[in-house]
């Protein structure tokens, strides 16, 4: 089984096994807590089950140092929108899984359970063509950034509100926006597979000032994301950098 079947199916059934847990009846922070705990476990043991040579860097999990020192490393979020995840009928919340090979992030599966969707790279969506109607850009429902504030105003651009960062991604690559930039700071576990998924549909992916996304760092944060379309991305770059386009 390739690598890349591996990552969609270990999404796929962890999304399975979010979607049965929040319908047990649990609620609130008892559901945020087991769906966490619960969707870590199953991912950890189909990684030792179907990848035990590899490393592997879980937002749930104790940091293990001896991945510092593989060339192939497993990063995933067993539950990413954890807040919405525990809202019903919510339904932009993912679950990550990424296989990164010399700090790359080249094997990426994104699940969507609520949508009954797993994007990958091993079924990458064809490249979407320019989009010529007003920009949009995905942004937290609670917490747009500067950048993308920044970048909506020089667009003339609409910002849309949604959940997760994953959710947010494959709103690119769905091409129901057209750029995701983030300043607010997160971890390698929050953009792994989704950046793998979108690289492989054509998409542009880069840290904010065009410089190439690093994984498997001794310290996980990522201070900044930029996923868009090819066709936008240098005029965004430039925007980001205080320079005109």
């Amino acid at each position: 089984m390739s690598d890349h079947q591996v990552a969609h199916d270990l999404a796929t059934s962890a999304g399975e096994l979010l979607l049965e847990l929040r319908g047990s009846g649990l609620k609130g922070s008892e559901l945020k807590t087991a769906g966490d705990r619960e969707a870590h476990v199953h991912l950890m043991a189909e990684l030792a089950r179907r990848a035990p040579d590899d490393g592997v860097l879980s937002e749930e999990g104790a940091a293990d140092p001896t991945r510092l020192t593989m060339q192939r490393v497993w990063i995933v979020d067993p539950l990413d929108g954890t807040r919405e995840y525990s809202e019903p009928p919510r339904d932009d919340w993912a679950v990550h899984v990424a296989l990164c090979v010399d700090g790359v992030a080249t094997v990426g599966a994104v699940a969507l359970p609520g949508r009954g969707l797993t994007l990958s790279t091993g079924h990458p969506l064809p490249t979407l063509p320019p989009h010529t109607g007003r920009t949009r850009l995905a942004v937290s429902r609670t917490r747009p950034t500067a950048h993308a504030q920044l970048l909506a105003d020089a667009f003339d651009g609409e910002l849309v509100a949604m959940g997760s960062a994953g959710v947010k991604a494959m709103a690119v690559v769905l091409g129901d926006v057209e750029i995701y930039a983030h300043s607010g700071g997160q971890y390698e576990w929050d953009s792994a597979a989704p950046v793998a998924v979108a690289a492989a549909a054509g998409l542009h992916v880069s840290r904010l000032d065009g410089s190439p996304l690093v994984y498997n760092r001794e310290n996980p944060y990522l201070p900044d994301l930029l996923i868009c379309r090819p066709e936008l991305a240098q005029t965004a770059i430039d925007i980001c950098a205080g320079v005109a386009p």
